[in-house]
C-alpha cells in the first residue's frame, strides 16, 4: 500500500523562469490572477519569471499540478 500510496503524488521539479511563464501564459492568465491561484503575491510571480528567485515548498508543488492538468486542477 506504502508504494501505490508514493506512486500517486504528482513529482515535483525545479522550473525555469521561462517554464513558469509558459505555464502561467498557457493558463491564460497575468501574474497578479496566476498569484492569487497560488495564493502568493504578484511581485513574487515576477520574481520567479525573471529568475530572481525559485518557487520552492507548496508553490512548487501547485505548479508541478498546474503543469501536468492545467490550472483548473488547483482552481
Amino acid at each position: 500500500m506504502r508504494r501505490f500510496d508514493v506512486s500517486c503524488l504528482t513529482p515535483v521539479k525545479d522550473f525555469k523562469p521561462d517554464a513558469i511563464r509558459h505555464i502561467r501564459e498557457t493558463a491564460h492568465m497575468s501574474q497578479s490572477i496566476f498569484a492569487f491561484a497560488l495564493n502568493v503575491t504578484t511581485s513574487l510571480v515576477s520574481k520567479w519569471e525573471r529568475g530572481e528567485k525559485k518557487p520552492s515548498g507548496p508553490s512548487l508543488k501547485l505548479l508541478s499540478l498546474v503543469e501536468r492538468k492545467g490550472i483548473k486542477a488547483i482552481l
